[in-house]
């Protein structure tokens, strides 16, 4: 079973947190978790809707980013994007496809992470790096840049995954003790290809 994104961002608030989410526990008797949990999936909705409306019908796919879709040059922007392999599993808010214009069809892949709050803290730094080592992982290529998404004034802030790709992995192997597995040697090659 691959660490999920949920159980990433669970471990970071609390190792407890995750253990009891990966064993299938989940709390719903505290009222404010549940609305801070709830502001957190209407910003993110809100946030993929307006950025939706940038981009034409045609440009805009939802799922795995290594479907059949994504081989139609059109696609621009894949929504609720879906990135496994066998230790990583992410579902990203959006991932945003740019083409070089200098005819050498270069493209780049920027994971695009919604945060509900005008403060971004390092643990939504590092979900989205998170995010972007499973795309890099998924697809075998670089994901040099990464966007959050933030606060009132859906202010942009531009993430390097790279720089914070050790302490997602650091991460990952102290999921993996905690939840008495063997950490895979499967994030190595991801580092590889992400720039540090």
């Amino acid at each position: 079973m691959p660490i999920t994104s949920d159980l990433f961002e669970a471990y970071l608030k609390c190792p407890t947190k995750c253990f009891l989410r990966s064993l299938g526990e989940t709390g719903t008797n505290n009222s404010y978790a549940n609305w801070v949990r709830t502001q957190y999936l209407s910003y993110s909705s809100e946030g993929i809707k307006q950025l939706v409306n940038d981009f034409a019908e045609d440009e805009v796919i939802t799922g795995t980013v290594d479907s059949e879709e994504t081989r139609s040059p059109k696609w621009r922007l894949s929504i609720q994007a879906v990135a496994r392999t066998h230790n990583r599993e992410s579902i990203i808010h959006a991932v945003e496809r740019l083409t070089s214009e200098r005819g050498d069809k270069s493209e780049s892949l920027i994971p695009i992470r919604f945060i509900n709050t005008n403060k971004v803290h390092k643990h939504d730094k590092l979900s989205l790096a998170f995010d972007a080592l499973a795309l890099s992982q998924m697809l075998g290529r670089e994901i040099s840049v990464g966007n959050i998404i933030s606060g009132d004034n859906h202010a942009r802030l531009t993430v390097n995954p790279g720089a914070l790709a050790s302490e997602v992995n650091a991460v990952t192997k102290k999921i993996d003790t905690l939840l008495g597995r063997d950490s895979g040697t499967d994030s190595q090659p991801a580092l590889s290809r992400v720039r540090v």
